[in-house]
């Protein structure tokens, strides 16, 4: 029952949104890469979360931001319709995709908006590849282990399938019944953040793309991390807001009755609509 109300969920967003949307594939570094193309004007990507697919992240404000702006959005190595390859998952890999798909589709800039793993992936986009960045929106993430919860890593430490999130689980197979895939995105997440590695401060620092830090005072990411990244950078903007990982963007984990206001989708309207580069 919770697998059909998540998946008649997510349908009538998109049903609603002021596009509909146009999935494709692109040869990215060996990578049959997965994307998906709403709505008209400047573009603005979306990087999704780890365990997690465009839908399951950004399926509640896609319709909303698609009034505005091209979006397109993103499935990585490993997850939603993107087949896992024989190479290492890395944020900066990731970034490297991004990138490469960009130039195929013949786009000289770009704001890129990411989520929890997305986010530094986001903040690698903008680090290794800054000429394709307009802005940038870092949701819900953190540049090194401190950033983090300590029941975070702990949780890492300790990971099993079995803890995964229900609702991802129950979003998969409507993508692939293949459950090697589900199991292989978990073990390549996991694994990930087992082995993450800080970002250099002065990379922080060098990142000159206007930026929107966002998290939850709930959050996996500390608060006080999300002010140190706030003034280490040299054109940001912080918003912390009320609730936990994903709350304040309707990520799919935080589904619950009368959850059906996004407080992040205004404040990132905001932001993107000032005077651009």
């Amino acid at each position: 029952m919770k697998s059909f109300f998540v998946i008649l969920f997510m349908a009538s967003l998109f049903e609603s949104g002021s596009a509909q949307s146009n999935g494709n594939y692109a040869n990215v570094h060996g990578l049959k890469m997965y994307y998906e193309v709403y709505g008209d004007g400047f573009t603005l990507v979306l990087i999704h979360g780890g365990g997690s697919t465009i839908g399951t992240t950004f399926g509640r404000i896609l319709p909303g931001l698609a009034k505005n702006h091209k979006v397109i959005a993103v499935e990585m190595q490993a997850h939603g319709h993107t087949a896992d390859i024989d190479r290492p998952l890395s944020f900066e890999q990731d970034a490297d995709d991004i990138a490469e798909l960009l130039k195929q589709l013949r786009i000289s800039k770009a704001d890129i908006f990411g989520f929890s793993n997305g986010a530094s992936t986001t903040l690698q986009v903008a680090i290794r590849h800054p000429q394709l960045v307009n802005k940038i929106i870092v949701a819900s993430t953190f540049y090194k282990k401190d950033g983090a919860q300590s029941w975070f890593w702990d949780m890492m430490k300790n990971a099993t399938f079995e803890g995964m999130p229900q609702v991802y689980k129950d979003a998969f197979p409507d993508i692939s019944p293949d459950t090697n895939a589900l199991h292989k995105m978990y073990e390549r997440d996991v694994t990930r953040m087992q082995t993450f590695k800080d970002i250099d401060l002065k990379e922080i620092n060098a990142i000159t793309a206007p930026a929107l830090i966002i998290c939850g005072d709930n959050d996996v990411v500390r608060p006080e991390h999300a002010v140190e990244m706030y003034r280490q950078m040299q054109h940001a903007k912080l918003a912390i807001l009320p609730g936990g990982h994903g709350d304040f963007i309707g990520e799919i984990a935080t589904l619950h009755p009368g959850h059906n206001k996004f407080p992040a989708l205004q404040i990132i309207e905001t932001f993107l609509s000032e005077m651009r580069k």
